[in-house]
């Protein structure tokens, strides 16, 4: 039930109206019978600035930033978590006394299901497929986790080494190299942990896949397969992999976790994560 004392959250982006954030927050809400309600809010890219002052204006509570604004975001802000500033993108932003703070809960999100898995990270090899914002927490993740050694593989020479630069004065991300899509045969047999965060194989391109059958046959069995595309379930590179032999992962549960730790931090309490998780396969099944 809305009311008068309803307390506002949402998701800010451009276009937004695909977002799956309202209906697990929602669902979440509903369980906790809090007072509070997650709406989407799209917000083109130049009506950013005054959306936020608008947000203050009526006393939005938090929301979450994606697509094109988790780095237009930053310098309207009062306050940045540093691993937020390590990413360089916001994803999630908080009201408090100082003005509106933000965090990147994408990190969180990535990492819970490698945790669950329970596996000794350490001496581990990640290897990253991509280097574009989703890179950025992946590569944050892989560190935090305790991973040896994280490859970055990428099909733009300029942007590649833009991006290992980006992360040279970074005391969380210790050992990180940079290699050309060319060099995946050598590389991949290494990897324990292989990461998807290009959009290949997302709908409606379904069939097609980031890594050829003659590459992903070349993954060491038990290696895990992680997607960070949701929508197939699974995709190609995921069907491919574990047909391989490799623990496949694909990006629902990130989008899951990294919306429970959202709604934690402005709740300020646990929040039921198999209702968000359940909602959400409910809605891509069509229920």
């Amino acid at each position: 039930m809305i009311l008068g004392t309803t307390k506002l959250l949402g998701v800010v982006g451009y276009p937004v109206a695909h977002s799956l954030s309202p209906v697990m927050h929602n669902a979440a809400i509903a369980q906790l019978g809090a007072d509070y309600i997650y709406l989407p809010f799209p917000v083109a890219p130049d009506q950013l600035k005054p959306a936020i002052a608008g947000f203050q204006a009526i006393g939005v509570q938090g929301f979450n930033v994606t697509i094109p604004h988790k780095q237009t975001v930053m310098p309207l802000l009062s306050g940045i978590s540093e691993v937020a500033q390590v990413i360089g993108a916001v994803n999630t932003v908080a009201w408090t006394d100082q003005g509106w703070w933000g965090t990147n809960t994408d990190v969180i999100g990535f990492m819970a299901p490698l945790k669950a898995m329970n596996r000794d990270w350490q001496g581990a090899i990640a290897l990253v497929l991509g280097n574009g914002g989703s890179a950025r927490a992946v590569v944050a993740g892989c560190a935090q986790l305790g991973c040896a050694d994280t490859w970055v593989v990428g099909r733009d020479p300029k942007k590649l080494e833009a991006f290992h630069a980006s992360w040279q004065d970074s005391t969380l991300v210790p050992r990180l190299s940079v290699y050309p899509w060319s060099e995946l045969p050598v590389l991949l047999p290494q990897a324990s942990l292989v990461v998807n965060t290009t959009p290949i194989g997302m709908h409606p391109k379904v069939e097609e896949t980031p890594l050829s059958q003659a590459e992903i046959e070349s993954l060491q069995p038990g290696a895990i397969a992680y997607d960070l595309i949701y929508t197939p379930r699974p995709t190609q590179f995921l069907q491919l992999a574990q047909s391989r032999g490799a623990i496949a992962c694909d990006g629902l549960e990130m989008l899951v976790q990294q919306g429970a730790a959202a709604l934690e931090l402005w709740l300020q309490q646990p929040v039921p994560v198999d209702t968000m998780r359940q909602s959400l396969l409910e809605q891509l099944q069509g229920k």
